[in-house]
């Protein structure tokens, strides 16, 4: 059958996504996206190094950033985003900036991290007070507080898993028990769940409709920064923070989930 009348594949927009060697959630971030737009993953070289303050370093290295971004820019995206959470808070606000400039200077276009789209959205939320679940050791999960309370949020309240390897493999009911955990009623102005490589996006409705803040994850932010950049918008129903890319946040109105997404996960 000929098919040439078709002229081809419909044009996609093109946002690049260095994260770390043993990134496994690829899936996840596509949900997030428009069908009009494509996703352009690299990783960085593998080390033989544990979840932990040293890893972090190692795979955010200017050196290492720069040579995953000037491989993406064969393909010619127009922002590209680092989706790694504690590669980049490990620095600092400062070593978060530094990388972001490293990134644009080796691809020549728009770069964000993971940790510097979390403020961004802290920002645009009005977020002051900040529930936080984390999968990492105790050492890691601090270096995040200092993180968040050096952009000026006070953290209000956090549980952690103290994991080391194989975060992707965590079940949703142990990131629902951990939120549950980390937010007390009328502490915190949204939870933040930390780690790319932690699964959230089914189970940030049924958080919300829970605990009633906004219930924000590392690949969410991560996505709803890049699309940001492209100037279009992320997806994703029953989520506060894609809701208010159309509402007014001080709307005050919270999802009703379908019956089905009730029951929880537990």
């Amino acid at each position: 059958m000929d098919v040439s009348f078709l002229g081809g594949p419909r044009p996609q927009r093109g946002i690049g996504v260095v994260a770390p060697f043993d990134f496994a959630l690829d899936r996840e971030l596509w949900r997030w996206v428009p069908d009009d737009v494509s996703l352009h993953l690299t990783r960085t070289p593998f080390v033989p190094v544990e979840v932990s303050l040293d890893l972090a370093r190692l795979v955010s290295e200017h050196e290492t950033l720069g040579e995953a971004v000037r491989a993406l820019t064969a393909v010619a995206p127009e922002v590209v985003a680092y989706a790694c959470t504690s590669g980049s808070f490990v620095g600092g606000i400062a070593g978060e900036r530094a990388m972001c400039e490293a990134m644009t200077r080796s691809g020549a276009v728009p770069a964000l991290t993971t940790s510097g789209a979390l403020l961004d959205v802290l920002t645009e939320l009005g977020v002051r007070r900040l529930a936080l679940v984390t999968p990492y050791t105790v050492s890691v999960t601090r270096v995040l507080e200092e993180y968040v309370a050096e952009a000026g949020v006070r953290v209000a309240g956090c549980a952690f898993m103290g994991l080391t390897r194989h975060i992707w493999q965590v079940p949703y009911r142990d990131v629902v028990a951990m939120a549950r955990q980390a937010v007390r009623p009328g502490a915190a102005d949204a939870l933040f769940i930390s780690c790319t490589n932690l699964p959230t996006y089914d189970v940030i409705p049924q958080l919300e409709a829970e605990l009633r803040i906004p219930v924000l994850s590392a690949n969410q932010v991560t996505m709803w920064a890049a699309l940001r950049r492209l100037g279009t918008r992320a997806v994703g129903p029953y989520q506060a923070l894609i809701r208010h890319q159309g509402e007014s946040a001080s709307s005050g109105q919270w999802p009703v989930l379908p019956e089905e997404q009730q029951e929880g996960w537990t």
